[in-house]
């Protein structure tokens, strides 16, 4: 069964603006809240999708990271993958590295991001992901000025 979900990121929840406007515009779109450990949000986001197929991530800052690593661990299982200026660049993304996938991938990152610096993310981006889009946008890292531009109907295929 396919499914969209929405991985928001470290200090955020289902509540933020992200996971607000993903539960408004798309009620079918799963929207959970994380927290703890990175071990500890897998677990749960592997509970989440342990009977899923043909899923599509997004996933921002460390839910990027998060989303990530389930694709790169779950290739048949993931249509595609959207990163918002994802954490990618952080020490626990180094051992997948030697990882790649086909996954149809979006990455969105701008150049005024302070929180995570964008060179980095968009080498190891495609190191890991062979089919691969970037935008680098002028805006922050929360993405406030590009985020509800993003045609998000069209690429969620809704």
């Amino acid at each position: 069964m396919s499914c969209n979900i929405f991985l928001h990121g470290l200090e955020s929840s289902n509540r933020g603006t992200k996971g607000s406007f993903f539960t408004e515009q798309f009620p079918g779109m799963l929207v959970p809240d994380f927290s703890g450990s990175l071990s500890e949000r897998m677990e749960k986001l592997n509970d989440i999708l342990s009977n899923k197929s043909g899923i599509t991530l997004a996933g921002s800052s460390y839910g990027g990271l998060m989303a990530s690593i389930f694709t790169l661990n779950n290739k048949a299982r993931v249509n595609k993958l959207i990163l918002l200026a994802a954490a990618i660049n952080l020490a626990d993304f180094d051992e997948y590295l030697d990882k790649t996938t086909d996954t149809p991938t979006i990455l969105y990152h701008g150049t005024m991001d302070t929180v995570i610096p964008i060179k980095p993310v968009i080498e190891r981006a495609n190191m890991c992901f062979k089919n691969l889009i970037v935008h680098t946008v002028e805006d922050d890292h929360m993405l406030h000025r590009t985020f509800k531009t993003i045609e998000w109907a069209n690429i969620l295929n809704l």
